[in-house]
């Protein structure tokens, strides 16, 4: 696993970048941004709807709001971001 602050591992993944494939390099990128922006439409989305629903469900969907938000967390963490 890489350390997003680790300056070897950001030069490597460039470097692979920089020597990929343009059509996989491309492919990566859009898959990237695809997953980022799904999963803040999940997060944002799961949150209105628990609040539409009230409190009977004993707040399901913030529970699954919060699991989007950890995933966005752990993607904010990769270094593709900064790459790509």
């Amino acid at each position: 696993m890489t350390n997003a602050n680790d300056p070897a591992a950001e030069r490597t993944l460039r470097e692979i970048f920089r020597t990929m494939d343009a059509h996989r390099a491309q492919e990566i990128r859009e898959a990237y941004y695809k997953a980022v922006e799904g999963l803040s439409t999940l997060a944002e989305s799961l949150e209105l709807a628990d609040l539409d629903l009230g409190g009977p469900h004993d707040h399901a969907l913030i529970h699954e709001h919060l699991i989007a938000c950890q995933a966005i967390d752990a993607m904010k963490a990769s270094l593709l971001g900064r790459i790509l």
